[in-house]
């Protein structure tokens, strides 16, 4: 069987659900909407999913408990990562073999002035002759590369056509500073290309051409300290009465994480603290949804102007295209995995509401269709979040521990946030406090740098999508 142990594992388990639920490949893969080759790779462990949708799609075809949706995460989680390490490792290998060749160009052109034969000198010092043979160019300039040829002939060229002019010595310091430039210049082109294509080639599309991350989907990193003390700044925000820009949400680490969806404030440093790299990372997914059944959008748009409900995975586009915002309740999917093997305690999960006020006056879409029921159970580790107090506070849901937890490389935690909200309109992003050993820190959980956007919709138009006219008409949810 390819693949290293967790690969191994994660296959195990869903050749289990296959086996177990009695149906063929070719059944599941129709309903999955995949090839059967895709679902037999799957199943060997021949390829692992670059998204968790599609393995929460066949556990739930496959009748797996909500336990067992918990465990098809977690070995996702781990197999996903083994992958990632593999891709990095072979591009580093690849990296750090192939710009050897290039390499040669460079050196020979940066140490061309210093050569001691009669063809043009260090700049420095330039000879007063312009008339060395021209013979002798190919052993005084060893470039073996093309794209250094067409750059030295015009120089060559110029050279020779006056072999009597007065005085040359200036001009021809001039021509040989010009020369050594886009002699550089072009060595050092080829080498960057050839640095920049090699990655790219090496860590190319998956062979089902599936998406690398998903849209929506954000992984907070960034930079601990030895304070555990939220930043002054995250106080100053946690009335629903307080009101900042997103602009004063920015993070120290923007500029870098633009390029990743990377979002992540730490706190304050202590005096004296220095900062260090935080041990966790946490994979946020701000458009899960329990159900189709329980997901409402607001969109300012009459129905005939909105497509019809897309499926989970395609939701953070169908979101992003009409301006959507979550409508009574917002459904958070965040994976939190440490980098290493030392163990990171989560202690406390907090919301910070950025801005409260009235609630959207726009229409409310239903992702479920009208007449089709949906299902599904409480996911462990959830918690609530109540946006319209004065204080919310992230509770655990009935019946189910609440933090600390422990998590590692090895170990990961994933945690569901229902944030509710009836009669405001919120913007809100959440902080995980974490220790390891003697560090602590705190963690921004958002979306994409953005505060989460969730909005009552009490009082508006509701419509629900009809299969049997392939529109949108006005229907109140049960």
């Amino acid at each position: 069987m390819a693949g290293p142990e967790e690969t191994a594992d994660f296959a195990a388990l869903i050749r289990e659900f296959k086996d177990r639920s009695g149906l063929s490949y070719g059944v599941l893969a129709k309903r999955l909407h995949m090839s059967t080759s895709t679902l037999h790779r799957y199943c060997n462990g021949d390829a692992v999913p670059t998204e968790y949708a599609p393995v929460e799609r066949f556990a739930r075809l496959c009748k797996a408990t909500p336990d067992e949706l918990v465990e098809a995460h977690r070995r996702w989680i781990l197999a996903d990562g083994a992958r990632q390490r593999e891709r990095k490792a072979a591009a580093g290998t690849a990296t750090a073999a192939t710009p050897a060749a290039p390499a040669t160009p460079a050196a020979t052109a940066t140490a061309e002035p210093g050569t001691s034969t009669p063809a043009p000198a260090t700049p420095s010092a330039p000879t007063p002759s312009p008339s060395t043979p021209t013979g002798t160019e190919p052993t005084t300039t060893p470039i073996p590369t093309p794209p250094s040829t067409p750059e030295a002939s015009p120089s060559d060229a110029t050279e020779t056509s006056h072999p009597t002019t007065p005085n040359p010595g200036p001009r021809n310091g001039n021509r040989t500073r010009r020369r050594t430039t886009l002699l550089t210049a072009a060595a050092v082109a080829v080498v960057v290309a050839a640095t920049a294509l090699v990655p790219r080639l090496v860590s190319g599309g998956d062979d089902n051409g599936d998406r690398k991350q998903e849209a929506g989907s954000v992984t907070s990193t960034g930079n601990g300290t030895s304070s555990a003390t939220p930043s002054s700044k995250a106080k100053a925000t946690s009335s629903p009465s307080s009101s900042t820009s997103p602009s004063d949400s920015a993070n120290p680490s923007k500029s870098a994480a633009a390029k990743t969806g990377v979002s992540a404030t730490p706190s304050d440093k202590a005096d004296g603290g220095a900062a260090t790299a935080v041990p966790l990372t946490v994979t946020s997914r701000p458009y899960a949804w329990e159900s189709p059944c329980s997901q409402t959008y607001l969109v300012d748009e009459d129905g005939a102007k909105v497509p019809p409900p897309p499926t989970e995975q395609d939701a953070p586009s169908w979101v992003s295209a009409l301006g959507a915002v979550s409508a009574d309740s917002q459904f958070l999917e965040l994976t939190v995995q440490g980098t290493g093997e030392e163990t990171v305690v989560l202690q406390s999960l907090n919301v910070r509401v950025v801005q409260s006020g009235s609630p959207l006056a726009w229409n409310a879409y239903a992702m479920g269709y009208i007449g089709v029921g949906c299902g599904g159970g409480v996911p462990t580790h959830s918690f609530d979040v109540g946006l319209d107090a004065t204080r919310p506070v992230a509770t655990p849901k009935s019946g189910q521990t609440g933090l600390p937890y422990k998590v590692s490389e090895s170990d990961p935690e994933v945690l569901y946030v229902t944030a509710a909200a009836a009669s405001h309109d919120v913007r809100w992003y959440l902080e995980l406090a974490w220790t390891s050993g003697a560090r602590k820190g705190v963690l921004r959980i958002d979306d994409q740098g953005k505060p989460f956007h969730t909005s009552g919709m009490s009082g508006r138009p509701q419509y629900g999508y009809s299969l049997d006219d392939s529109e949108w008409i006005p229907h109140q949810a049960d």
